[in-house]
């Protein structure tokens, strides 16, 4: 979530959401068999487009490219193929500037740098499994600071969560893993809580945002953001006319810089945007777990990043804890 997750694939309130309708299809309450297949394979198709962005930027950062300027490549190419979209709904920014402004800061520029600084010193599953967090912490948000009941089953999830986290980072080892790395996962799951609230936040009031515009302004903001702060113009971006190393083969460098580009994070967007006008946002939210183990499958086969039982017994843990605290959300739409 991503790094992740799609923008609105999460609802805070518990209670049944009111109709606003954003998009034609939110004018029937009730999809049909046929359009919620149709919503499942979209989420599923951003499920596994998000799974695979580490796997792509793994190698170029191995190859010389900083976790920043990486970030910076993918934030700022996708913002580019997305500008047709930000100008079709060019009224969103006179309407919420604010909540645009932070969907790119914490959504975009927050949870994607933080985890890219994170699978440089830790292994891709182990930061995407961390950033799983994000739902649990939502949940806390939600009761402690918003102030709104939670449900018995989904705090248990929460603490399911926590717990496979515990595993994950085997804490009896003292962090077996690189401290570092833990933290900065744990920033970009404390971003993915903005990122949620504020997706939240775009559906509600007099003046609701499309859930594109929250995505293609959010790319774009993140990607100004990112520009001052990364200094791209100070990357030796030679290297992606080379090739990069990936598992021991090697492959042009514009490969996986597209495919972060391209399928990582335009095509994983719109898809999961498109997926929830058939499917409500708590059940979109569900499926966008597969993302954790599809990064984790892709960085084993190809990344050769080979976890051992307790990361593979805890990372269970924090899908299935994110799972049913979502899941219980879902239930009450």
């Amino acid at each position: 979530m991503h790094s992740s997750s799609d923008p609105s694939a999460m609802s805070l309130d518990p209670r049944p959401a009111p109709d606003l309708p954003l998009t034609p299809h939110h004018s029937s309450p009730t999809p049909t068999r046929r359009t919620a297949k149709l919503g499942l394979l979209l989420a599923l198709a951003s499920a596994v487009a998000f799974g695979g962005s580490g796997t792509a930027a793994k190698p170029l950062i191995e190859a010389g490219l900083s976790p920043t300027h990486t970030v910076w490549l993918r934030v700022a190419g996708a913002a580019l193929v997305l500008l047709p979209v930000a100008w079709k709904h060019r009224d969103a920014v006179l309407r919420r500037p604010g909540l645009l402004i932070g969907f790119g800061l914490l959504a975009v520029a927050g949870v994607q740098a933080c985890y890219f600084a994170a699978i440089s010193r830790i292994p891709v599953g182990v930061a995407l499994l961390i950033e799983y967090l994000g739902p649990p912490l939502l949940l806390a948000y939600v009761r402690l600071v918003q102030r709104r009941p939670v449900s018995r089953r989904a705090m248990a999830g929460a603490g399911v969560a926590v717990t496979g986290l515990a595993l994950v980072v085997e804490v009896w080892h003292g962090l077996s893993f690189d401290p570092i790395g833990v933290l900065f996962a744990l920033g970009a799951a404390c971003c993915q809580v903005g990122y949620f609230v504020l997706a939240d936040a775009g559906r509600e009031g007099e003046r609701p945002v499309d859930p594109l515009a929250v995505s293609a302004y959010g790319l774009l903001i993140g990607a100004i953001l990112l520009t001052a702060f990364a200094r791209p113009w100070n990357a030796d971006w030679s290297l992606l006319a080379h090739s990069v190393t990936m598992n021991g083969h090697h492959l042009p460098a514009l490969v996986p810089a597209l495919w972060m580009v391209l399928v990582a994070t335009v095509l994983a967007y719109l898809t999961g945007v498109v997926s929830v006008q058939y499917l409500s946002p708590p059940v979109a939210g569900v499926v966008a777990n597969l993302e954790a183990v599809v990064a984790t499958v892709l960085a084993w086969i190809l990344l050769g990043e080979h976890l051992g039982t307790p990361q593979l017994a805890g990372g269970a843990l924090v899908l299935a804890g994110a799972f049913a605290a979502q899941s219980a959300a879902a239930t009450k739409h």
